[in-house]
């Protein structure tokens, strides 16, 4: 055995010249400055979490540790870019060698590079959600099953399923008896299916999200010495958002931590609410559990909100079991109002209570856009959207979809994924089928011909797409099209490598995609300009490879809520599920439906789940530590339904752990 030798390195003055003391609160400190081991920080709501993270990182920078030997990990690429914009702020080092970014992010630098000892090659896609629809569709359709006399699960359910078999680590029989009992009956043909769909994604040299978390796992285990030269690398691993880890993520994250353990984990127990997706809140109440030698350090400080919305929070959080126990402490001074309780005679008094409430809020100086309106699911929200529409107050919904899953933006960059990697199935028949005449069988038939030619398995790009691709049977009335999609082609290819990434993205639009969308849709102009905006993106890359996967890792796996609040439109009022509203923030928060089965939600009050009760609440407490200054809670006393007639709804039970003095109640009545 090799004789290990420490090299030590000698005595350093810190280069950002901080004063950690002055910068930071004590509790913050305390984690900052924390030796080298295990950590759990217990960051409250609104308490400076990304502060600590990035201070952390400079702290440790300021002794000397060498900025390769770092890991950051987060949920979302925002909280990646804008932790380094922080850290880079505060020090003045070259980071080039620090690795941070999302799980998913970190997952796929480590897989590009060794594909190959997972069956894959350097340049493999990674699907979207509607890639993998189309890739599971196929899958289906080569299984030959029967589904004529039965219904089996469509590719949106197949792919959940699947997805969840993989991060929680529960067997394929036992979630879908849980979860999906009327597909049980479809178990063996589910499992197949399964078996099939991964395989397809070897022989197409593609992954979906999940394997950025399987394979680099797999990998690590499978190989040691790989594994210990990561692990000698990451000499500090960071993490935000504990509390949101899956299975996967923390075994990942364990894994790469030994033999030092040196590894800080920051989140907040109160604030795990995405079970549904496979987070596991286990991971971080036994995180002292696994690490018997870990530190774990409270930030209880909250710099967000009044002292009224945090009293009433720590209230609401402090009936569930299973937590870290703390008490939030505000920073601020007394706000000018409590909390208000608001029950309304009817949904449509609750959609014209809050309306009119927005309005005032306005005129007294508060912009709309610091304002939100939350609601626990999104069917909620009609009547408010109705009011403010008729009342003509501007507002956005933040489950529109984003830049990068837009239809148009996903199909010219199919062009630039098939020419990096010909075995993409899926980008081929994409494109194929932007052409009139070409329906999925016939884009079928040019995909089988397209194999039959044999580029497809070679790692160089062809010299010329053309010269084989004109020879398939097209259908005459794609013939020009066709014709000049080929010749598209060729120009993403100069000598041995590929254009510029501008300017493969511009000879897609120009050469075929822009008269496809003035034949096909209204919003022409808006959809071009979006093109547009990402090609000028794309000019701060030099590797097509690298704005592929960017494209790809932009989007709802990482967690970012779905809506821009930077956009430079007029100001409108946000409405969001709290679910998206986690870790933003507003002046007034308008928290709806608050009655039992509406919030909590009635199929978790029916099946008695203490865990999802307790997680039911938790999402109680973050839609309260939204607010910043004012907070009213609005409940209809009366929920019309069409099939059973009026029902006189009961409050929400989480308002039974608010002591009275902590809210007022207020009265509404009509002036007619």
């Amino acid at each position: 055995m090799a004789r290990q030798y420490q090299l030590k390195k000698g005595p350093r003055k810190g280069v950002s010249g901080i004063d950690y003391l002055a910068e930071l609160n004590e509790q913050q400190y305390a984690a900052v400055s924390s030796s080298p081991g295990p950590a759990l920080v217990i960051a409250g709501a609104g308490s400076g979490k990304t502060r600590t993270l990035t201070y952390r990182v400079a702290y440790l920078l300021d002794q000397g540790v060498d900025p390769k030997s770092l890991l950051l990990l987060t949920f979302t690429n925002k909280a990646a870019r804008e932790m380094m914009e922080r850290v880079r702020e505060l020090i003045s080092l070259d980071l080039s060698e620090l690795w941070s970014g999302t799980f998913h992010a970190i997952g796929n630098r480590i897989l590009r590079r060794h594909a190959d000892e997972v069956g894959l090659t350097r340049s493999f896609s990674i699907m979207d959600r509607d890639d993998q629809k189309s890739l599971m569709n196929t899958v289906v359709a080569e299984c030959n099953i029967d589904t004529k006399s039965r219904r089996f699960p469509k590719a949106d359910v197949l792919i959940s399923i699947f997805s969840l078999v993989e991060n929680t680590g529960v067997e394929l029989v036992d979630l879908l008896e849980a979860r999906y009992p009327y597909f049980e009956e479809w178990g063996d043909e589910i499992a197949n299916v399964g078996k099939a769909y991964t395989a397809k994604k070897l022989e197409t040299n593609s992954v979906d999200f999940d394997d950025l978390l399987i394979l680099p796992l797999k990998l690590l285990k499978e190989n040691e010495e790989l594994c210990s030269l990561y692990q000698k690398r990451f000499q500090y691993l960071l993490v935000d958002e504990y509390q949101d880890t899956n299975a996967v993520q923390s075994e990942l994250i364990h894994l790469l931590a030994r033999p030092q353990n040196s590894v800080m984990v920051v989140g907040d127990d109160a604030q795990s609410i995405y079970s549904w997706r496979g987070a596991d809140m286990d991971n971080i109440l036994s995180f002292p559990e696994h690490y018997p030698n870990a530190t774990v350090y409270k930030i209880e400080t909250n710099y967000r909100s009044v002292p009224e919305v945090i009293d009433l929070s720590n209230a609401a959080i402090s009936a569930n079991k299973k937590q870290f126990k703390k008490a939030l402490r505000a920073a601020r001074v007394g706000g000018s109002m409590t909390p208000a309780l608001v029950p309304v005679e009817d949904p449509r008094a609750q959609a014209d209570f809050v309306a009119q409430r927005v309005l005032e809020l306005r005129d007294e100086g508060i912009e709309l856009d610091e304002m939100a309106i939350l609601y626990r699911a999104h069917h909620q929200s009609l009547e408010i959207q109705m009011e403010l529409t008729s009342r003509g107050i501007p507002f956005e919904i933040t489950s529109g979809l984003r830049f990068f899953e837009q239809a148009h933006i996903k199909d010219v960059a199919a062009f630039l994924r098939f020419a990096t990697n010909r075995r993409d199935e899926v980008s081929f028949k994409r494109f194929c089928l932007l052409l009139p005449g070409i329906g999925a069988a016939t884009a079928t038939k040019l995909w089988r011909a397209w194999l039959k030619v044999g580029i497809s398995k070679k790692e160089e790009p062809p010299k010329r797409f053309s010269d084989c691709m004109l020879k398939f049977p097209v259908p005459a009335k794609a013939k020009k099209d066709w014709e000049q999609l080929c010749y598209t082609l060729d120009e993403l290819v100069v000598g041995d490598g590929y254009a510029r990434p501008s300017e493969m993205l511009t000879s897609v639009l120009e050469g075929v995609y822009d008269d496809y969308m003035k034949a096909s849709f209204e919003n022409y102009d808006n959809r071009r300009q979006d093109i547009e905006q990402l090609i000028l993106y794309s000019e701060t890359f030099d590797d097509v490879l690298e704005l592929l996967g960017q494209l790809s890792l932009m989007s709802s796996v990482d967690g970012e809520p779905t809506g821009s609040r930077a956009e430079p439109d007029d100001e409108k009022v946000v409405l969001s599920s709290i679910h998206q509203a986690k870790g933003l923030e507003w002046k007034v928060v308008f928290l709806i439906w608050l009655a039992d089965g509406m919030f909590p939600n009635g199929r978790i009050l029916e099946a008695d789940d203490q865990d999802m009760f307790e997680e039911e609440r938790r999402l109680f407490y973050v839609a309260l530590t939204r607010s910043k200054d004012e907070l009213y809670l609005t409940y209809p006393q009366i929920n019309p339904k069409s099939y059973s007639g009026d029902i006189i709804t009961r409050p929400s039970r989480f308002l039974e752990d608010c002591p009275e003095e902590m809210l007022e109640t207020w009265e509404v009545g009509t002036a007619w």
